[in-house]
């Protein structure tokens, strides 16, 4: 009888890679303090990576609103995992630049100190190639969006490296989610595991 593998990965292996995302960010945190002028670098660079961060986790918004408008039907399943995007948004953005809410307004307010031409006026823009982009098939909707997130997991994975020791903790933390997500997306709801 053959033997077939499945592509989903099991939850030994999941939590393998938590707890080895959770070791990479204790060493990170472990290894930050080297010296005052760390510390004055440290600042502008946190900075720039939690700006980062927070514009991939609002381009991981866009993303879950244009598989909501494509597959309305999925709606249900998406919302938990869309508001834990959404509170990470926030998380990743307290220490940053300062921002007057989570509403869509203020986004227009941080457009000008921004650099990047992302962060001005996502909302028509981004929304439009985003929804372009979502596959036809709820479940390979799904699938795409659970690649987004592995992606986005494993990128903030490879940046735990250079981030300062808080950022680092939190990095992990998200990056460990969003590995959680992409299981979720893919896993089918109610099924035993």
């Amino acid at each position: 009888m053959p033997w077939t593998q499945t592509l989903r990965p099991s939850r030994r292996s999941l939590l393998a890679g938590a707890a080895g995302v959770a070791g990479a960010a204790l060493l990170g945190g472990c290894s930050d303090g080297s010296g005052s002028s760390g510390a004055d670098t440290g600042v502008p660079l946190e900075r720039r990576m939690r700006e980062a961060a927070v514009r991939d986790s609002e381009r991981l918004l866009e993303r879950y609103d244009a598989t909501v408008a494509a597959h309305p039907d999925l709606a249900a399943r998406l919302a938990p995992l869309r508001g834990a995007v959404a509170e990470h948004t926030g998380a990743l953005a307290l220490a940053g630049p300062v921002k007057t809410g989570p509403s869509p307004s203020a986004s227009g307010s941080r457009s000008g100190a921004s650099p990047s031409p992302s962060a001005s006026a996502p909302a028509g823009a981004a929304a439009a190639p985003s929804a372009a982009a979502v596959p036809a098939k709820p479940a390979e909707a799904l699938t795409a969006l659970a690649d987004a997130e592995r992606s986005l997991a494993e990128a903030r994975t490879v940046s735990l490296a250079g981030a300062p020791g808080e950022l680092a903790r939190l990095l992990a933390s998200v990056a460990a989610c969003g590995a959680v997500h992409a299981y979720l997306l893919t896993s089918t709801p109610g099924a035993a595991s």
